[in-house]
């Protein structure tokens, strides 16, 4: 006798890491190591998440650094999405959104740049107040294009 066995198209597996880092040089390292690291796993392409990160991350460590408080990174897959997000508790050191970022007005600044390259690499950002005394930087990938 032959049986068929129908299944039904589910929605691609939701995938999510979050993990908590210091606000210094490693730690801003780790978080873009971590995000190639789980990207691979789950067999995503992770150059453009690791150059945002990498940005977030080190803003997180530079801007938002509060002595003995830890930064977050999440990352979270849904459907073709990949979300990124860096939380700090500098809630009071907000940077400015979507359109607003400008450039250095020095050229040869070595710093100032780290959110037009989110800009420039993410299809969509942006910038979240709260609770006290934190604030989240996230930015979201469309995995099919």
């Amino acid at each position: 006798m032959n049986q068929e066995i129908l299944r039904s198209q589910h929605p691609a597996t939701e995938q999510a890491f979050t993990v908590l880092l210091s606000p210094t040089r490693r730690g801003a390292r780790l978080a873009r190591l971590l995000t190639v690291a789980h990207l691979g796993a789950w067999g995503l392409p992770s150059e453009t998440a690791a150059h945002i990160v990498a940005e977030l991350a080190a803003n997180a460590s530079v801007h938002g650094r509060v002595q003995g408080r830890d930064f977050q990174l999440a990352l979270a897959v849904s459907g073709n999405t990949l979300r990124i997000e860096v939380t700090d508790t500098r809630g009071d050191s907000v940077p400015p959104g979507p359109g607003a970022v400008k450039a250095p007005e020095d050229d040869h600044a070595e710093n100032g740049r780290g959110l037009l390259i989110v800009e420039a690499l993410a299809d969509h950002w942006g910038v979240v107040p709260g609770p006290v005394p934190r604030k989240t930087v996230w930015a979201e990938i469309d995995l099919v294009r």
